[in-house]
């Protein structure tokens, strides 16, 4: 009899556990759910993190430096941490006072893979050149999330919910082994570079980036959102992860549009770009049809990073501005830095006649469309600064004689240096670089390579030999 009940003991205890077991996972799977991003109860141009409101302490206000680092998985970072590590070694005088380049960076505009390195280098700044090898760049981020997703029994049920997905578990972990926690306003606070992480709009193909005036638009406060998650949305490669979701409250905190870009005037006081972008703005303005924003990789919508300055100045009206009341309003050099590790097309298929594959052809397909539009873009902002240099030299000397002389009113000078693989004169070594896979994995001795054709490409730049020289 005592035994009879000690099994009966046993059954039920095991059927608690069970019973215990199961609660605790289907409450696991009710909880599941994206960390929803905060409203804000007013709109002030003049709080939050913005272009206007951050200025990278201790340096120049005579040079405005901007770095845009492209898209590519850890092959993109690795490339804009080289450039970083060339910018700190490289030593200059600016007002007559001895610095290194890299302080002089006011801004970094990034996507994909390259938001990780930026991102960092706002948080932790030269930190970063004593731990992202190990933490990043030398690790196999791709096994990491893999592991979490598959081995991870409690992860298998949050995923089967309709409201947490992949790239929220990889948002997670970017959060705990990368970013620590770090949000936009620690970023604000370090006072460093400010940086303006790109994502696209799932569903209109809209650029969207992480500052507070783009999430003005949808009155929601960034200083409260975290880094990782907008690293992840970042780089929500299309089916290999998911859409980083956002709540939308625009309307409630008394953000409106400028009248000026309602309706395209008779008179053309907008140009047809403005219209343009104004109306790519305008359904975010409605939160009744337009409650969510989803997600995904930046490089969609522009793999440069460069689409936030050229649409900031289009937006604006005019270069001058654009520029009013931010670091670059009284600059004499305006150097944009360009790191660009885009991949090229496997031309072997061109010889063969058999019907290419499908992971050839989606590959193919993707690099072309990036690397003309790269080319699209580049091509804007080098005709562009050519306009921008006489309008700034104009509004500076009110109309009068512009004059060039150092620290005259027409002093103004924009260097577009660009550390890309096309400028590698060799052809087995700039295809090599090119094909490395653009996955959050590479190996030890590739990233190492990675580093260093970095530092060969911005010193080889006849673009910033002439910035050394004019600082000379």
């Amino acid at each position: 009899m005592k035994n009879k009940n000690k099994k009966i003991f046993s059954l039920n205890k095991k059927r608690i556990l069970i019973d215990a077991l199961l609660l605790a996972l289907s409450l696991t799977l009710g909880c599941a759910h994206y960390p929803i991003n905060q409203p804000i109860k007013e709109y002030r141009p003049d709080a939050g993190y913005r272009v206007a409101q951050v200025k990278a302490s201790g340096n120049s206000d005579s040079m405005f430096l901007f770095l845009s680092f492209s898209g590519g998985g850890t092959r993109a970072a690795a490339l804009s941490y080289g450039v970083l590590e060339e910018l700190k070694r490289t030593e200059v005088t600016i007002d007559g006072k001895k610095c290194r380049l890299l302080d002089e960076v006011d801004g970094i505009s990034s996507v994909s893979g390259g938001s990780f390195a930026a991102g960092y280098y706002g948080l932790f700044g030269d930190r970063i050149f004593e731990d992202f090898e190990n933490k990043f760049l030398k690790k196999n981020i791709q096994g990491a999330l893999a592991v979490r997703t598959l081995l991870n029994p409690i992860n298998w049920f949050r995923l089967s919910s309709d409201f947490f997905d992949r790239s929220d578990l990889a948002a997670e972990y970017y959060d705990k082994h990368i970013f620590e926690g770090k949000t936009f306003g620690d970023l604000a606070s370090r006072k460093g570079p400010v940086i303006a992480m790109n994502a696209t709009d799932m569903t209109h193909g809209t650029r969207l980036g992480f500052t507070q005036d783009v999430f003005d638009l949808i009155c929601s406060d960034l200083s409260r959102f975290p880094v990782a998650r907008a690293a992840a949305a970042s780089s929500a490669v299309p089916m290999l992860l998911s859409p980083i979701t956002l709540r939308n409250y625009a309307g409630t905190c008394g953000y409106k549009i400028p009248e000026r870009f309602g309706k395209m005037p008779q008179g053309r006081e907008i140009s047809e770009r403005q219209f343009y972008l104004a109306n790519n703005l305008k359904p975010y303005l409605d939160s009744k049809k337009k409650p969510y924003i989803h997600l995904i990789d930046g490089g969609v919508a522009d793999n440069l990073g460069l689409r936030a300055v050229l649409d900031r100045v289009i937006f604006s009206g005019n270069v001058w501005e654009s520029i009013k009341g931010t670091p670059m309003e009284n600059a004499r050099k305006v150097v944009l830095i360009i790191v660009n590790a885009e991949t090229e097309p496997d031309s072997k298929w061109d010889r063969i006649e058999g019907i290419p594959p499908f992971g050839a052809m989606s590959s193919s397909y993707s690099s072309i469309a990036i690397e003309r539009y790269n080319e699209e873009t580049i091509g804007l902002l080098k005709e562009s600064v050519k306009s921008w240099a006489d309008e700034v030299r104009t509004r500076r000397c009110q109309g009068g004689v512009a004059s060039t002389e150092p620290g005259s009113c027409g002093d103004i000078q924009f260097y577009v240096v660009e550390a890309k693989f096309d400028a590698l004169k060799d052809d087995a070594e700039r295809m090599y670089f090119k094909r490395l896979p653009t996955s959050f994995k590479l190996a030890p001795e590739q990233v190492d390579k990675l580093r260093d054709v970095a530092h060969r490409l911005l010193v080889q730049s006849e673009e910033f030999q002439r910035l050394l020289g004019d600082l000379r």
